[in-house]
């Protein structure tokens, strides 16, 4: 395959790499830690390959696919997924942002039953996923995979830091650091400081959760701005990001920088490595899981020269075709590995689209973000969490179908656990149901309830059609009571852009929602088994005390 890395990248990787490896071809660095064997017998790999390629705040509606009238972006290689496999249209995330979808997918559990009930996980905060607790990744590797993460994490770190370093990483300025104000001078104490924070590993993260290795920058917009490669960073951050990088939707928290570090080099150097980790386990006898969490097209919105301006829109989404063709790429090594025809593909996003990256610009200009849906990013509305969701399974997926059943993404633990034949022990997947009979063809609902979140902690329900939301408004950036009512209801059936409220019509139903939402959160668990507990009390009392018709 040619070689998809430009100079601008190579630059990158160089100013990255330690010195004993920059004489190494590119590739062959990428690849350091793949373990390349002899070409796979067929009986070796009669498993099927994974790969879920998660897209950062791609809105329902950015996707040519799902938007066909109302979107104006061109995302041909998502099209084209699609066009080979199933596309699901009632799929959903846990949450309207992002570290608690994470959590769901990669667990089969939902994100409220840990301490994360609400927004995402501050800078240097710890691990969320529990020692012991089962992952897509722990399942699969406990099944002969060899598995890899590469891109955003935001899931939680053991930085192993003393009250004095996270108190000096907290103080540079930003939004989330000492205030507004973006601070760019180092001193000498500062750089002692990061000697020794950076020489550290990084505990808790995705080694720990099952992956074999990792590459990426946890969150793009968030120090420390350098490469982590498995627990450690790649190479030691000696000066902070410069200041302009903070301007226009692209990094947030001032922080200790690696040298000229540049945001638009992020997802170019992921899609290589993303190639190359492919490229190299479809050669080795065990099958591969692949988990590509993409920092785009969220914020840092940082275009490469060669997309700007060529949606003819706005940079975001200049910054969705330049996501899509990554997308392509990576699907493209699959091609060329020689693996695609063995491997279970899902496309998805964790979150609708970010309403300040320009949405109602793009509105004006004809393009919908959300497609026919309510809301935005963080909201309960469905614009917030209903998501792309894209199967490929050649010979086992009827290319070019849809699916019109509710589904969440917490289904793909127990999905992949029945390919594999693997009885879920009650502690794990409390909250995934196999897709394996609506990916054969199969028509009946494979789950009747699923709740999503607002970013502030309001919860929805869903039940077959009818969705109830425990608040007057949507939970995510706007602000402003939005019902008259004390709640919201819709039938999505016949009201899927949530414009009709039935709250005060239908009080008998909003009484027996509240009680199925509170039993789901007691029980510990939404499928069948063994009641589990919640790690935490779950902080929806406030949501649901309100709840009444009466009130």
């Amino acid at each position: 395959m040619k070689s998809l890395i430009t100079p601008s990248i190579l630059a990158l990787l160089a100013a990255a790499t330690p010195a004993r490896a920059q004489d190494t071809p590119v590739l062959e660095q990428l690849a350091a830690h793949n373990v390349v064997g002899d070409s796979p017998s067929q009986d070796t790999r009669a498993k099927p390959n994974i790969l879920i390629i998660l897209a950062d705040d791609l809105g329902y509606g950015d996707v040519k696919r799902y938007n066909p009238e109302r979107g104006k972006i061109p995302t041909p290689n998502i099209d084209k997924l699609a066009s080979q496999g199933m596309l699901f249209t009632d799929a959903h995330t846990s949450s309207g942002v992002c570290s608690p979808t994470r959590y769901t997918l990669l667990t089969g559990r939902y994100h409220w039953r840990t301490r994360l009930q609400s927004y995402v996980l501050n800078y240097l905060d710890g691990p969320l996923i529990a020692p012991g607790r089962l992952t897509l990744a722990s399942l699969l590797k406990q099944n002969g995979y060899r598995t890899g993460a590469i891109g955003k994490w935001h899931l939680g770190w053991d930085f192993q830091f003393t009250a004095d370093e996270r108190q000096r990483l907290q103080s540079y300025g930003g939004k989330a650091g000492g205030g507004g104000k973006v601070n760019t001078a180092v001193t000498n104490e500062d750089l002692a400081a990061w000697r020794t924070i950076y020489a550290r590993q990084f505990r808790g993260g995705p080694l720990a959760c099952g992956f074999d290795s990792y590459f990426g920058t946890d969150v793009p917009n968030f120090p420390p701005y350098c490469f982590i490669e498995n627990d450690r960073t790649v190479g030691i951050p000696s000066e902070l990001l410069a200041a302009d990088a903070f301007r226009k939707n692209q990094a947030d928290i001032q922080g200790p920088a690696l040298p000229g570090w540049k945001l638009e080099g992020v997802l170019p150097a992921l899609e290589e490595r993303a190639c190359a980790f492919i490229q190299n386990a479809a050669k080795a006898p065990e099958p591969f899981f692949l988990y590509l969490p993409l920092t785009a097209p969220h914020t840092p919105i940082a275009t490469t020269k060669e997309w700007r301006g060529k949606s003819g829109l706005n940079d975001y989404a200049d910054f969705v075709m330049q996501t899509d063709a990554t997308v392509g790429r990576v699907l493209q090594a699959l091609e060329e590995s020689g693996a695609a025809q063995n491997t279970l593909v899902v496309f998805t996003s964790d979150n609708g689209c970010a309403p300040y990256v320009g949405a109602e610009e793009l509105e004006d200009k004809g393009h919908f973000p959300s497609g026919p849906l309510r809301g935005y990013k963080g909201d309960a509305w469905e614009g917030g969490h209903r998501v792309p969701f894209i199967v490929r399974w050649p010979g086992k997926v009827k290319p070019d179908t849809r699916c019109d059943a509710l589904v969440s993404q917490a289904d793909l633990m127990a999905t992949l656990a029945e390919t594999l034949n693997f009885k879920l022990p009650d502690n794990a997947g409390e909250d995934s149901f196999s897709l394996m009979p609506l990916l054969q063809g199969g028509n009946k609902p494979v789950r009747e309830y699923a709740i999503s979140q607002a970013m502030n902690g309001l919860p929805a329900l869903r039940k077959g059609s009818w969705k109830i939301i425990f608040g007057k408004m949507g939970g995510g950036f706007k602000k402003t009571p939005d019902s008259a009512a004390t709640g919201q209801l819709y039938d999505l059936a016949t009201d899927l852009g949530e414009t009709k409220n039935l709250w005060n019509e239908q009080p008998e139903l909003v009484t027996e929602l509240t009680a199925t939402m509170s039993r789901l959160v007691a029980d510990g668990r939404s499928t069948p088994g063994e009641p589990q507990q919640n790690d935490v009390p779950v902080r929806w009392q406030r949501f649901l005390e309100r709840s009444s018709p009466a009130k």
